[in-house]
């Protein structure tokens, strides 16, 4: 019998009062810790990216939210995903644009419409700082086959769906 067999009630029902696994526990401890971690390192980064290049951290996640979008962005779509108000995305977008890493144009029929693009020599910059990024990825994947890679992108991207849909925590 399993630990998760014994949680549950003669019928087979689950028994919400019995301990958790401690084997489940420590696996899910283990992965919030790493996770964690790693957020970490990645917003160290992304904090010194934005002290280098004279921006805010806000300004680094918007700058990703423009780069990583199929199509581009209006400052609408931006204020979306960023949770901002419409005021703090044209000032995020002023200084971006101010600093040459994007640019605003007016590309469809209806003139009122502005798409906001990543500017090339932007990607140069970012692209360079972020090579120890790259480089260390490169390395933490080559520990790992394509099968264990394709496990690693589902779970990722597993995590990011439910965590766009999760509601924001209450205070």
């Amino acid at each position: 019998m399993t630990s998760a067999d014994s949680r549950q009630t003669p019928g087979g029902a689950s028994d919400p009062e019995a301990a958790p696994d401690p084997a489940a526990a420590a696996g899910l401890q283990a992965l919030a810790v790493e996770l964690r971690r790693m957020n970490g390192e990645i917003n160290r980064m992304t904090h010194g990216f934005a002290a280098h290049q004279r921006l805010h951290p806000t300004d680094v996640s918007a700058l990703a939210a423009i780069l990583d979008a199929p199509a581009p962005l209006t400052p609408g779509a931006l204020r979306e995903h960023l949770g901002l108000t419409s005021g703090a995305v044209t000032a995020c977008l002023d200084r971006l644009e101010r600093a040459g890493h994007i640019r605003r144009a007016r590309e469809s029929t209806d003139r009122r419409v502005v798409h906001i693009h990543y500017e090339p020599s932007a990607r140069m910059a970012a692209r360079d700082y972020f090579m120890p990024l790259a480089e260390a990825t490169a390395r933490a994947r080559a520990r790992f086959g394509e099968a264990e890679l394709t496990t690693v992108l589902r779970f990722l991207a597993a995590m990011n769906e439910e965590l766009s849909q999760a509601p924001p925590a209450r205070h």
